[in-house]
Parts: C-alpha cells; sequence; structure tokens
C-alpha cells in the first residue's frame, strides 16, 4: 500500500489553459495522477445543446484535441493516471475519441467510463415524483424547457474503475473533488466509512479542483505574483494515507503557495463549513488547521467526516426566454450622467418599437455604471470617474424583442450624448436564459456503473444508500473573546485579512481569513451580519448565514438571493459574486495600534 500519492490538477473549468498538462508533466514533478474538473451548471447545459444536435458531441472536445491527443504519450511513459468528468453530457462518446488516438499513437493505455449520472431519459419519472427546489422549494418547472439532469456522482465509481486497471477514467457529473478522493480510494484503500480520511481527500480535491486559484490566482495579494501570472504554477496535492496532505505547485513555475491562498480557497464556495455535504462524505472544515512548512509547501491536516448522505444533489438546467446586453464606453465631464442617460434612452426606444408590434414589456432590464461604483451598495461621496463603461441588458420571453433591443441600441449611436467610444466586434445576439433547479434524489434511484472498454458489459456499482445527516447535532464553536483596547484606530478590513467570494446559483459566500490569529477576535466580534447585509444592500434580496472556523482563524458568510438569479440567469456584471470578497474588504474595521504593530 502506498504511503502517499502526488496528484496534479490540471482544470478548473471548460477553458482551462492548455499549457497546464504539459507543465506538469515536463517539470520532474513525479505524478501518479492528474485530474480535470471542467463542468459547471451553464456547461452541462451547453454539451446538452450538442449532443441534441450531434449524438457523438457533449463533452469538452478540447480534453480530447488539445489535451489528451499532445500529451498521451508522455503520460504513457511517465505511468501518470489521468482522472476526468470532460465527459459531460456523454462520456462514451468521449472515451471512444481518447481511445481512436491511443489506436493511432499504438500506445497500451486502457480507458473507462462512469456512466449514470446522466437522469434526463428519467425525466418523466421526475416529474411525476414532484420534486421541490431544495434551496427555494419551489415547484419542478415546465418540462418540455428541461434541457439536462445530472446527478453529482462521487468517488467510489471512479476508484473502482482504477481497480478494474484503467489508465485513464472519464465520468460525466460527478462532484470536483471526487476525481482526487478517488485517487486517494484507489492508493490507500479507504473505505465507505473511514468518514475522517475521506473528508481530507475531498479536502485535498478541493484545494486543487479550481487550478491555479490555490496558487496565487484569485489571491488577496495578488502584486505578490503580478510579474508571474503568465506563468503561475497549477497545484499539485501529496496526500498522506492519513489523509492528511500538502499543497505544492510545479516545479519551475510561478506563482505563490501559502497559508493565504490555500485558506481562501478551502472557502472558496462552500456554505456551512461543518456541513459540506458530498455524496461519499459529509465534512466539516472549520478544525482545519493550514501550516506554512517551507516556501511554496503549505502542510493542511484536521478534516472531520461524518456519514455519507442518503441522497444525490441533482442539478436540472432549463432554459427561461431570452436575454442580451453589451457594454460601450463614455468619457468625459458627467461621463456617468451620459452613460445612464443612454442607457434610460435604449430601453424607451425598444419599448416603443415593441408597442408598436404588440409585443409585451420585458421581464427584466439592468443597467449598470462600470467605474461609478455601481458594484457598491456604501458609496463614496467625492468619487468622480470621468471614463465608465455602460453595461445595459434586458431579458424577455420571446427572442424578437432583444433583438429589437440590441438593434436599437446602436441605432441609436448618432444621438448618443458625446463621449461615446468602445472596442467591439458585431452587434452581439440574444442567448437562452438557462435556469438552475436543484433537488435531492435517494441514492437508491440512481443506478451507477462502470464501462472498461467499448465491448464490454457495463458493471454495476454497488453504493451505500447512505444515511440522512442531523445538522441538529453539528456542535458549533464559540465566538473568541475579545480584549477590548483604548487605543483603536480604524483600518480597511484588507490590512488585517484575505478574503475571497464565489457563487452557488442564487447564493454567495464570502471566506474571511485573518493575516495572523491575533485579528480573528477583532473580525468576528466587529464583522457582523449587519456590517456585510450594508455592504451589499444594493443586491441582497434573501438572508445571511455566519459561520465559524476557529482552525484557520477565518469566518464565511453565505449570503442568499443575492446575484440576481446567479450565472447565466442573470443580468449582473458579476452574476456569481466574485468581487464580492473584495467589496467587503474596504470595510473599515477599528484595530487596537497596539496590534497593528
Amino acid at each position: 500500500m502506498n504511503k502517499s500519492i502526488r496528484i496534479g490538477g490540471a482544470s478548473g473549468f471548460w477553458g482551462d489553459s492548455v499549457i497546464s498538462t504539459p507543465q506538469l508533466l515536463n517539470n520532474d514533478n513525479n505524478l501518479d495522477f492528474i485530474v480535470y474538473d471542467y463542468l459547471a451548471e451553464i456547461t452541462m447545459s451547453i454539451l446538452a445543446r450538442a449532443r441534441a444536435k450531434d449524438a457523438n458531441l457533449g463533452y469538452a472536445t478540447d480534453f480530447v484535441n488539445s489535451v489528451m491527443k499532445l500529451n498521451l504519450r508522455q503520460i504513457a511513459d511517465q505511468n501518470v493516471k489521468i482522472l476526468s468528468n470532460a465527459g459531460g453530457v456523454n462520456p462514451e462518446a468521449c472515451a471512444e475519441a481518447i481511445r481512436e488516438i491511443i489506436k493511432d499513437q499504438n500506445l497500451n493505455l486502457k480507458v473507462a467510463v462512469v456512466v449514470g449520472d446522466d437522469l434526463l431519459e428519467n425525466k418523466s419519472s421526475i416529474f411525476k415524483s414532484n420534486f421541490k427546489e431544495m434551496f427555494t422549494n419551489e415547484d419542478l418547472p415546465d418540462q418540455s424547457k428541461v434541457a439536462s439532469i445530472n446527478a453529482y456522482l462521487g468517488a467510489f465509481p471512479i476508484a473502482k474503475a482504477l481497480e478494474l486497471g484503467a489508465d485513464i477514467v472519464i465520468t460525466g457529473r460527478c462532484v470536483d473533488s471526487a476525481v482526487t478522493l478517488a485517487a486517494c480510494i484507489h492508493s490507500f484503500g479507504w473505505k465507505e466509512d473511514n468518514w475522517n480520511y475521506l473528508a481530507g481527500g475531498s479536502l485535498a480535491g478541493h484545494i486543487i479542483e479550481c487550478g491555479t486559484q490555490s496558487t496565487g490566482g484569485n489571491f488577496t495579494d495578488w502584486e505578490l505574483v503580478s510579474d508571474q501570472i503568465d506563468t503561475m504554477g497549477y497545484p499539485i496535492v501529496e496526500v498522506l494515507e492519513n489523509s492528511n496532505f500538502t499543497c505544492l505547485k510545479s516545479n519551475n513555475s510561478g506563482g505563490l503557495v501559502s497559508i493565504g491562498t490555500v485558506s481562501e480557497q478551502m472557502l472558496y464556495e462552500i456554505g456551512d463549513p461543518q456541513a459540506y455535504i458530498l455524496p461519499d462524505v459529509v465534512c466539516d472544515f472549520s478544525e482545519v488547521k493550514i501550516k506554512q512548512v517551507e516556501k511554496d509547501n503549505v502542510f493542511i491536516s484536521g478534516a472531520i467526516g461524518y456519514p455519507a448522505p442518503n441522497t444525490y444533489k441533482v442539478s436540472m438546467t432549463y432554459s427561461d426566454g431570452f436575454r442580451g446586453g453589451h457594454l460601450m464606453s463614455f468619457v468625459g465631464i458627467d461621463a456617468a450622467k451620459k452613460a445612464k442617460a443612454y442607457g434610460d434612452a435604449i430601453f424607451k426606444r425598444s419599448r416603443t418599437i415593441m408597442k408598436i408590434m404588440n409585443i409585451s414589456d420585458f421581464t427584466e432590464t439592468s443597467i449598470e455604471i462600470i467605474g461609478n461604483q455601481s458594484q457598491y451598495s456604501k458609496k463614496n461621496d467625492n468619487y468622480i470617474n470621468r471614463e465608465v463603461i455602460l453595461k445595459y441588458a434586458a431579458k424577455h420571453e420571446d427572442i424578437k424583442a432583444i433583438g429589437i433591443m440590441l438593434k436599437e441600441s446602436i441605432g441609436l449611436g448618432l444621438s448618443t450624448p458625446p463621449g461615446l467610444s468602445g472596442f467591439a466586434g458585431a452587434r452581439p445576439k440574444p442567448s437562452p436564459v438557462i435556469r438552475l433547479f436543484s433537488f435531492l434524489i435517494p441514492k437508491s434511484d440512481v443506478n451507477v456503473e462502470v464501462i472498461t472498454d467499448a465491448n464490454t458489459d457495463a458493471e454495476t456499482i454497488n453504493i451505500s444508500n447512505g444515511e440522512l445527516f442531523n445538522i441538529k447535532k453539528i456542535i458549533r464553536p464559540s465566538e473568541p473573546k475579545l480584549n477590548h483596547e483604548d487605543d483603536l484606530v480604524d483600518v480597511p478590513l484588507l490590512k488585517i485579512a484575505y478574503a475571497r467570494s464565489g457563487d452557488k446559483g442564487n447564493k454567495a459566500n464570502i471566506g474571511i481569513i485573518a493575516r495572523d490569529p491575533k485579528f480573528y477576535p477583532i473580525i468576528c466580534n466587529y464583522l457582523t451580519n449587519k456590517v456585510v447585509a450594508e455592504n451589499f444592500s444594493l443586491f441582497l434580496e434573501g438572508s445571511i448565514e455566519r459561520y465559524l472556523l476557529p482552525g484557520c482563524f477565518a469566518v464565511n458568510f453565505l449570503l442568499d438571493d443575492v446575484l440576481g438569479g446567479g450565472g447565466p440567469a442573470s443580468l449582473r456584471n458579476d452574476p456569481q459574486g466574485k468581487a464580492y470578497g473584495q467589496i467587503l474588504l474596504d470595510q473599515m474595521i477599528p484595530v487596537s495600534k497596539k496590534l497593528l504593530g
């Protein structure tokens, strides 16, 4: 049995750089596995449309053409196992395309496929079951508008494929961390009831699932790596048999691995850190310790696991009309007023034409003046900008209405206030509004199989039905005690904390990590839900939940109904809350001069 394994993370989204795989292979990184994450909810709907047009498509084609085709020989020479969810909604077609490349290159590699996540063929029975949306309790959408239905599978089927001799495993939808956890399960022989181990392996996967976001990308202290963005190293985790692990980056690369970069990534896109629910385990990251061992070498330990849940989360995507929009710049005195006036005129002109054509009004419109504090709920009254970007957008059931708006936004160009400019190509086109409907389905209703060869029968994988997770049993950390000082001075939160934010559907999370443990009580005391709500009052429609992570001296805020629908359903300039952490770092916090040194 292995004492440790080394896993490289080569993809964090569909479109990640082609340089990742050769970087990980060419720098004496001594890897056992390379893992790839390609899928997001919108990606599934795009791939579903591709499959509808061509039965041989529906997977991430660049994984085949730009990654496998160019690197397979070196992968074979180094005996590196490849685990990827690039299969999208058609993993068998993806696997077959890779087998053709293996044959053409005269290599001896075995490709396996995990299937069972795609529930689109079960659409009728799903709609008869009257599932409710797991966050909003809404009813199922119009069945005819559904594009994709996929369960988030876990790691054990992937590990089974490795056990059956696969060199390359292709999956459809699985949780992002499953490919990393599968490598650990296979290498160490972890069982379904090794909950702490499964939680640690899942955390390792979470740290590398977004590629360079753990090695300096999207990092609060970005200036530390500003001259190395083009050479930023892809992450590597060296996982021990006890599930503790070290985070590194590729040799001979730029970037940074520090307590800050790893802590930020741990809090990225999570909700309750004590109930991070995955198919194989429920994780508690609240007491995780993150320690700098040496330069670009961080040790992570302390993840806690609970029994796997008895359900799979299912992501259903469906169309809900159309949207469109564009960007234009205005320069000069009163640039923001000019932009606002032109944005209003676009919708007035469009509505006039729509009324003549007996087309109903837009279901939603949006004007944001980028550069004029449009993302800030708390404004700086002394802020003046002489150059701004007008972002205008709208939604409508009828594609014609969006077409009218986009045409008139250009047609009014000679009537605009002075200072209009821009660098753009052709007029934008309407696109579908894709919404997400998430629900839970019993594990017993999902049949998961592994296919190890194109000509062999599928092998059904026995997955434990799990158990209902009782969140009320969680013991919450206590608030740290604050020693009140007299010599207080207001400083930006940035001075004492790191931050990273992300999205899940229409929710956003903001993780705040103390730069030094001494600042943790201050952050907990002064950064309240009320303060956070004031910073996002312009967008926040729902509630805020607040969670403590004393192990890494962090606080996680979860904001509900704050993204205008989120992702491709939103008209916002920031539909995924990526800038929310940066906005909150502007908040002034009273800190003792003594602590500031």
